[in-house]
């Protein structure tokens, strides 16, 4: 029970080992609020088992896995669960169906590694006995995935969902506009993805999601726990569509489409009333497609808009997002625009300080961590790693666990930290293999920093476990980069 990532808040092993194992017999018992989970979990095990595992609502039935809602101590909150396992069956409880979505990720590692195979496998399928009492220390535990610079088609953005569940990862930001291509479908601005959409870094075709097909990824999500935050970021990284609607540009001259990577050069026209008319269009629109909390509207390298035009170009902005009833976040530079305080600024700089980020949690705004040199993973793990960038250095597993989002930033208070976000930036990636690489071993390890107590944060422990993550790694098909810093 103590090999779990992240690492519980309570671990109580029985004393007398032994444990429950799963058999021809074994049913899943569930609440009519659970049922959801409840398939979830039996679409992991059947395949592997080779067992019925059909997931029920009558308890009349004997040893098996019960996932039951009701009442829990409150500190455990709508994401925690206790997890009680004994010779008779395993029982899971919390609050809400997040709570029980989390408690079966647990089961899952307490299983051997193979459950997670496709297809059957030898057993036995016995899980440890005792008792996880456990819930999270943050509220947003995110990773980021690019789809801009080089396009992922709906089932890797699927695949990738799957992978980051595991590992209680509650949110998915989709970076979806850039000036490389633009991924979601605009029905006021369709040339947005019909020619914005047609390319990507190298070159290649690009692509990007119908709305049919983004609210399908929103439901995929939605049923594993994952929130998904679209991000389309202004006023710069903007070329996409600045190419496709040439009256969005200053000089009415639409640019080529564009596919490298330098950044800083492209800006919407500050000064254009039509500029204003888009943005509104494309923020109704995304909002509609959006049912969580949040917009992301990115702010960062503007660095072909002065300071006065930054500043004008938000405050016109930001109350757009605002009418929508939707929770603002950007990147960290967008706080010189003054957002209210409602609103959350992720911070991506490499250092332990940063004025703007410190004056912002001190008016009331939350802050997201994503330091590029700790969670950024599209940075080398080393100068011989074929993918990912070195910008803000080499980040090996031991540095992506290596720091405390709460305490980063000096002058940030823990209170004042929404939580951590994981971004995985494709430049170079170009494949769900690609993705799996520069995320594995460092997603687990994030996700770790975003939900575990800091009181349990021990590199020799998560080594340890993260070598253990292996062979499940394998069976699931994770393509994962094996670090001489753990001893696989």
């Amino acid at each position: 029970m103590t090999q779990v990532i992240p690492a519980p808040v309570s671990v109580t092993p029985d004393r007398h080992g032994g444990g429950f194992a799963l058999s021809r017999d074994t049913v899943i018992s569930v609440d009519r609020g659970a049922k959801q989970v409840g398939e979830l979990l039996a679409g992991v095990l059947r395949p592997s088992t080779g067992y019925r595992l059909p997931v029920v609502t009558d308890r009349r039935h004997g040893s098996g896995i019960s996932l039951s809602l009701g009442y829990v101590p409150a500190r455990l909150g709508t994401e925690g669960y206790e997890l009680s396992v004994d010779r008779h069956g395993v029982s899971v409880k919390a609050k809400a169906p997040a709570g029980l979505f989390a408690g079966v990720q647990t089961l899952r590692q307490l299983l051997p590694a193979k459950a997670e195979s496709r297809t059957k496998q030898r057993g036995p399928w016995t899980v440890p006995a005792g008792k996880i009492v456990d819930f999270p220390r943050f509220s947003y535990r995110g990773a980021m995935l690019d789809v801009a610079r080089h396009f992922f088609n709906p089932d890797e953005v699927k695949r990738y969902i799957d992978q980051i569940a595991l590992y209680k990862i509650n949110t998915l930001h989709l970076h979806l506009a850039d000036d490389q291509g633009w991924r979601i479908e605009i029905e006021s601005w369709p040339r947005l993805t019909t020619y914005g959409g047609s390319k990507e870094v190298g070159g290649g075709p690009g692509g990007y999601y119908t709305k049919a097909q983004y609210r399908d990824i929103v439901a995929y999500a939605t049923a594993r726990n994952i929130t998904i935050v679209p991000e389309i970021d202004m006023p710069g990284h903007t070329n996409a569509a600045l190419a496709s609607y040439a009256e969005l540009n200053c000089d009415g001259v639409a640019p080529p489409l564009y596919t490298g990577i330098e950044v800083g050069f492209s800006s919407f026209c500050i000064d254009k009333e039509i500029t204003y008319q888009f943005v509104q269009d494309v923020i109704t629109e995304l909002a509609e497609l959006t049912p969580g909390p949040y917009l992301h509207l990115g702010g960062d390298e503007a660095h072909s808009t002065t300071d006065p035009d930054f500043i004008r170009f938000f405050d016109r902005v930001f109350p757009m997002v605002e009418a929508t009833g939707k929770r603002l976040v950007g990147w960290h530079e967008f706080l010189k625009a003054t957002p209210s305080t409602s609103a959350v600024g992720q911070y991506w700089g490499t250092t332990d300080t940063n004025d703007l980020v410190a004056q912002a949690a001190a008016n009331g705004n939350k802050i997201l961590m994503s330091p590029a040199s700790k969670a950024y993973m599209d940075m080398k793990y080393d100068e011989n790693t074929p993918l990912g960038l070195s910008w803000a250095g080499f980040t090996e597993v031991d540095d992506a666990y290596d720091w405390n989002p709460g305490a980063f930033v000096r002058d940030v208070a823990e209170s004042a930290v929404l939580g951590v976000e994981a971004p995985l930036w494709s430049e170079t990636l170009e494949n769900s293999d690609h993705i799996e690489f520069m995320a594995f071993p460092r997603l687990p390890a994030i996700a770790e920093l975003g939900w575990s107590p800091w009181s349990t944060h021990d590199w020799a422990s998560m080594r340890s476990r993260l070598a253990a993550e292996a062979p499940r790694w394998e069976a699931m098909g994770i393509d994962f980069y094996r670090s001489p810093k753990i001893d696989w």
